[in-house]
């Protein structure tokens, strides 16, 4: 009997994996009908190397490489060749600026200059390598998340650069640099960590002077899903890059398992999450698409890597059948839309962003925003293997 059961769980995942990693193919051909060219996604208006697009494009490699279609691969490769000349200059970039999220469409230059060969590619990563070596850090060495948001640490800029530090680490054989990735990590978490929920807060600012700043702690003031978003997948991703031997690896394995036993705590009966994640029932917070595709594919991907137990896929599992049952829309010419993307999301600034809830759910909601369907298109493809 025993045996039947698991017989049939198995075959049950399964299903559910073949389902997923065909709805993957589906929205990223979607995507690639929406927005003929790369630059286009996220709604982009101009040519640019951002962030946002180096995650559209990091889910379309990822879907070349589980089917093997070069489209998707060229796809990226005509967006790469226009934002970065012959010397590896990048289009608009400013290194002045001092910004984490130039770093981050970085992650997609590596199987881009594997596969054509043109080294501007690697020209173009030394820069961005170089930056975070001149990078303004605080006091410990955790990078600010730019250089107009002084002695800040945002949660998401560890997505933004510490993946693609680990990687070039790796790739270029610059092992040294792999101490400065983890301690990222450990310095963030330090100052973000709320022991009482489990979760982490968007930000902290060393100087305490920002206004939306605890006056004691330097924390901002709420849970904020998309920036807990960013945080998972950024321990997820550096994992495959850190060393099974290294010191301090098994401190970002329970900063993962941690995130593992928290985060279904606040997920909803629907299988999603909502933009401010702990307070569901206050009026106007609503249930988002970004964390939710962010959650299932950090869930998913933490137990294909054996990072957490295999029940946890469950979690994953119900995240994607209610993206599937409530945000997932089948337009009238086949494509798929992903509605109720968070546009944006940020602390400071002019006008000023203080943090509060009514700011996180006054912020523009509009569909298929590639902070969100990127992640959704990745979680589909953990949920197919």
């Amino acid at each position: 009997m025993k045996k039947t059961l698991l017989t049939l769980l198995t075959l049950v995942f399964a299903v559910q994996g073949l389902l997923a990693q065909k709805t993957a193919i589906e929205f990223a051909n979607s995507e690639m009908k929406r927005f003929p060219e790369a630059w286009q996604l996220d709604h982009g208006k101009r040519l640019y190397f951002g962030y946002s697009q180096g995650v559209g494009c990091q889910a379309m490699l990822d879907v070349w490489k589980k089917t093997g279609d070069r489209k998707y691969l060229d796809y990226v490769i005509a967006w790469a060749d226009t934002v970065i000349n012959n010397e590896g200059e990048i289009h608009l970039y400013k290194v002045e600026t001092y910004n984490l999220d130039y770093i981050r469409p970085g992650t997609v230059l590596f199987d881009v200059w594997k596969q054509t060969g043109n080294d501007k590619y690697k020209l173009a990563m030394d820069r961005l390598v170089n930056q975070l070596k001149n990078h303004p850090r605080t006091l410990e060495g955790a990078f600010w998340h730019k250089l107009i948001y002084q002695h800040q640490i945002w949660l998401d800029g560890l997505y933004m650069a510490s993946p693609f530090l680990a990687e070039y680490a790796v790739t270029f054989n610059k092992p040294e640099l792999i101490d400065d990735v983890v301690n990222q990590f450990i310095i963030c978490a330090k100052h973000t960590y709320d022991a009482k929920t489990g979760l982490y807060y968007h930000a902290w600012d060393e100087s305490k002077r920002q206004r939306w700043a605890n006056k004691e702690t330097g924390q901002s003031p709420n849970f904020w899903g998309r920036s807990i978003g960013w945080w998972f997948m950024a321990l997820v991703d550096v994992l495959d890059y850190i060393p099974a031997n290294h010191p301090q690896r098994p401190e970002l394995l329970k900063m993962v398992q941690g995130l593992a036993e928290t985060l279904p705590k606040y997920q909803d009966k629907t299988g999603l999450w909502y933009q401010v994640l702990d307070m569901p029932d206050r009026q106007g917070n609503y249930l988002e698409a970004s964390v939710s595709s962010m959650f299932t594919y950090s869930f998913a991907k933490a137990v294909n890597k054996g990072y957490i137990d295999a029940k946890y896929r469950s979690v994953a599992e119900k995240a994607y059948d209610g993206l599937m049952k409530v945000l997932v829309v089948k337009n009238a010419d086949g494509t798929l839309t992903l509605t109720k993307c968070c546009a944006v999301g940020g602390l400071g600034g002019n006008p000023y962003r203080d943090g509060s809830f009514e700011y996180y759910i006054g912020e523009r909601i509009r569909d298929n925003d590639s902070k969100a369907t990127g992640p959704f298109i990745m979680g589909c493809l953990e949920l197919g293997k």
